[in-house]
């Protein structure tokens, strides 16, 4: 008999699959330990005892159907298995037959692509501890001033803020953002690229940015969202998506024009750890009041992309993982010959520093950690 206990990695892939309905199996390893997953879906293919509690009572149903090969291979609820969703939420079985279309889930190879990259979003913001659940979360309002959004860190679904407000827009334009994620005092427009370079609609995404700056202002009080999460597997695909970004036929609407921040999240351990950090309140100054002393701190403006200057070398900052930053960091480089130049960054950040920046920059290798420690 299988228990669904709150908290354990069966409550965590129903809880998932209620939210974003398709959830890839190559990402299993954001929910935990990634063998002991793979083995409990592999358990639930086949009719099981389930027992909820508090009631106690116990279904005998296949909970998980699952279909596709390595990387395509998906994982879905069985419908046998809807009545489970009662036991995690009064609105969760109303929540998934609408945005499932009463279970009428699509094959087509783009429809299934568009969820996983939802639902690794999902799992990498309810695992960094954000509050995911739509059928929890109060509803976004248009059109007055109104604070909906709480005050702890919480992410909105694309595909609700879209249904319930963007009637009068060609929803296309909706094709690569997956989500807001709200912290206290700001906001992050979410995209995945998982492992390919996103190709970036320059003028679709400028309709996106409007939108989403009007939905904060009204429900957070926030003036706009000058941020972005770009989730992916490695940062050499995050920062070609930045790249490509710049062919867009108006500079204005390249990802780095329409956001300021541009940071990278791993699809990883280590990106859920770095999310918990980036949804801090206050993060940024925490995170470098950890790094350096108040009077190496730069005060106003630099000659370049710098936040300190340690023993005499001009220090950035990486542990924000910001893509738009580096590179202006980068561009500098070569008109300023005569200085010596330094980046504080994480373990897994270091082989793609070295190569992007060269040797000229020393790497300044700190562990999350240690980060975590100082600023907590």
């Amino acid at each position: 008999m299988i228990t669904v206990k709150a908290g354990s990695h069966v409550h965590q892939l129903l809880q998932m699959l209620a939210i974003s309905m398709e959830f890839p199996a190559s990402s299993l390893h954001l929910l935990g330990s990634e063998r002991s997953i793979k083995d409990l879906v592999h358990k639930l293919e086949s009719v099981q005892d389930i027992r909820f509690p508090p009631n106690e009572s116990v279904l005998q149903t296949k909970m998980l159907t699952v279909s596709g090969w390595k990387e395509t291979r998906n994982i879905r609820l069985s419908k046998s298995a809807l009545p489970l969703l009662e036991g995690l939420h009064p609105g969760a079985p109303a929540y998934y037959l609408r945005a499932s279309k009463n279970h009428q889930l699509s094959g087509d190879h783009h429809h299934i692509d568009r969820n996983h990259r939802v639902g690794e979003a999902i799992a990498m913001a309810a695992m960094a501890g954000l509050e995911c659940r739509p059928y929890v979360l109060p509803q976004l309002v248009k059109n007055k001033l109104h604070q909906v959004v709480p005050a702890a860190p919480s992410f909105y679904i694309a595909r609700d803020f879209k249904e319930n407000h963007c009637d009068d827009m060609d929803k296309t334009v909706f094709t690569r953002v997956v989500g807001l994620a709200f912290s206290p005092g700001g906001c992050y427009a979410v995209y995945n690229v998982r492992n390919a370079v996103m190709k970036w609609s320059g003028k679709g995404e400028l309709k996106v940015n409007l939108h989403i700056t009007e939905l904060v202002r009204c429900n957070a009080g926030l003036r706009d969202v000058n941020a972005v999460l770009l989730l992916g597997n490695t940062p050499e695909i995050a920062l070609q998506t930045l790249l490509e970004s710049d062919k867009s036929p108006k500079r204005a609407t390249r990802i780095d024009r329409l956001y300021q921040y541009v940071h990278f999240i791993p699809l990883s351990t280590d990106g859920i750890q770095l999310l918990r950090i980036l949804t801090l309140p206050d993060w940024n100054e925490r995170v470098l009041d950890a790094l350096f002393e108040s009077e190496a701190r730069l005060k106003g403006y630099g000659i370049m992309e710098y936040d300190a200057v340690v023993d005499g070398m001009y220090t950035l900052s990486h542990l924000d993982s910001d893509l738009s930053r580096l590179m202006r960091f980068q561009s500098a480089l070569s008109s300023q010959a005569d200085k010596q130049f330094m980046v504080a960054c994480f373990p897994w950040q270091r082989d793609f520093l070295r190569a992007y920046l060269g040797e000229r920059v020393k790497l300044r290798v700190i562990s999350m950690e240690d980060l975590q420690n100082a600023i907590e």
